[in-house]
């Protein structure tokens, strides 16, 4: 028998218990057995949440940020002596192999560190008056409430992303995890417990995603918005959330482009590729979508890059060796399949993989696919598989490639390899993206700002940029006399 777990829900220090007709299961995607209940909450527990959060914003906004740092502190220590634990959860819930998931779980505690340094440095600023009579001054305020929505893809390094910026600032939060993977949730909110979070400050709810995130849009108490996800959902916060002109920070889909140019390094380029595109299965909202390769390295690149998927092997996070779990769910696979049967359709090549998963599990697996002969009318170029499905297409020049680069409603992540610091410049200020990497692949880490432009979002979520999103600028003006 599986755990029930009915007290999955925390709302002004205290874990609530509900009736065990009022849970959800959660499986395990590499299994599809279940391994625990959690709480189904709804509107009634996220009202409660968002009241608990109200009535704690001024006692945590006047503290100090020397104070508030203690916390984060103290909850990145207790993350990161407990990361073998937490990251085994992790896996079981969202089925990436277990080294990528204790490594981001180091990186979750590495975002609640950066905020606990960065909430001692929420500077204003002093405005030299043309009137001498006057004095003015800009001083940073949180904004209240944060209604903090993340995602299952990363259910660990998502949470602190937003919370550390969100608490740092002076902020309360109630959180809402994906369903499909509430369990890192739950002990993260633990952690701050333990750590001495004040009651109400974080608050928890598992359970009905509509009925929450209607309830966070629509309680005024609710002054912010941040949200991780697809690309329709953050368009649907924010027409909700304009009655109460809410501030909506938005992270959302994704298409990155890889441009290799004729002078990249093959063997180191090939292996960045392959980290891009099969990190976490291809569910990551920066992995790259398209691969454009110059035509002259083209076969040398394609070959070195098919030796090296050949190589990945695929089975439970849980073992050891294992490069490439599961999907997410059954849905997920089928999108790959549609994909990759679309672009066949329509002239594509099979270079590696693209047969149907046969293995001893009966999760949610794909094998790794490289396709080349690939054309600008393939689904596989213009949406987001969020899968490994690796796309070849070949280039001449570059301002052609950039032109096809830029070709999308997308603008998150893009990438180039090459050994031209000149070319280096050029290209990166050409690309229309928020994030750019030169001849690297994972530019998310917590000193830097990270966020889209076009319709992959808005606002920045990292470096000192991420507590911008749970700030107001007060102005001060003062008169005096002369």
């Amino acid at each position: 028998m599986i755990q029930t777990l009915t007290k999955s829900i925390y709302i002004n220090g205290e874990w609530r218990e509900v009736d065990q007709n009022q849970t959800q299961v959660i499986y395990n995607p590499a299994t599809l057995e279940p391994i625990t209940e959690v709480a189904y909450g709804g509107a009634t527990e996220t009202k409660e949440a968002i009241e608990a959060a109200s009535n704690a914003f001024p006692t945590w906004s006047e503290m100090t940020g020397r104070q508030r740092s203690r916390v984060l502190y103290k909850a990145s220590e207790l993350m990161r002596k407990d990361a073998n634990r937490l990251g085994e959860i992790l896996t079981s819930e969202q089925g990436k192999p277990l080294k990528e998931a204790i490594g981001e779980v180091k990186g979750a505690a590495g975002f609640l560190l950066w905020y606990a340094e960065e909430a001692s440095r929420g500077y204003g600023e002093w405005i030299p008056s043309s009137i001498k009579s006057k004095r003015m001054l800009v001083i940073p305020k949180p904004v209240g409430v944060v209604g903090a929505i993340t995602p299952w893809n990363f259910p660990s390094s998502m949470i602190t992303r937003k919370l550390g910026p969100a608490l740092a600032a002076g902020c309360t939060v109630v959180l809402k995890p994906s369903p499909e993977t509430p369990l890192s949730a739950i002990e993260i909110v633990k952690i701050f417990e333990q750590a001495g979070m004040p009651a109400g400050v974080v608050n928890l709810v598992t359970g009905d995603a509509q009925e929450i995130g209607k309830e966070m849009l629509t309680n005024k108490e609710v002054k912010a918005i941040t949200f991780t996800g697809s690309t329709e959902v953050g368009k649907y916060l924010m027409r909700e959330s304009a009655d109460h002109v809410k501030k909506v920070a938005l992270e959302l889909g994704g298409h990155a482009p890889i441009i290799a140019f004729e002078d990249a390094d093959i063997d180191k380029a090939t292996t960045l590729a392959l980290g891009s595109k099969f990190r976490n299965n291809g569910q990551t909202c920066i992995c790259a979508n398209r691969l454009y390769v110059h035509e002259s390295i083209a076969e040398e690149f394609t070959n070195t890059l098919k030796e090296k998927v050949q190589q990945l092997k695929i089975g439970s996070g849980l073992e050891e060796d294992t490069d490439l779990g599961p999907l997410i769910s059954d849905k997920a696979t089928e999108k790959v399949q549609a994909h990759l049967d679309d672009a066949i359709q329509k002239g594509a090549n099979i270079v590696c993989g693209g047969n149907k998963w046969d293995g001893d599990l009966k999760g949610y697996f794909y094998p790794p696919t490289v396709i080349s002969n690939v054309t600008d009318d393939m689904v596989v170029m213009r949406e987001e598989t969020f899968g490994p499905l690796f796309p070849i297409q070949t280039f001449s020049d570059e301002a052609s490639v950039i032109e096809k680069a830029n070709n999308t409603d997308y603008g998150l992540a893009a990438y180039i390899f090459t050994e031209n610091t000149s070319r280096t410049l050029r290209v990166a200020e050409k690309l229309d993206y928020g994030i750019v990497g030169v001849n690297d692949v994972f530019p998310a880490v917590p000193e830097a700002p990270f966020g889209g432009i076009k319709q992959s979002g808005n606002g920045k979520e990292g470096g000192h940029h991420g507590m911008d999103e749970f700030l107001e600028r007060k102005f001060i003006s003062i008169g005096i006399d002369s």
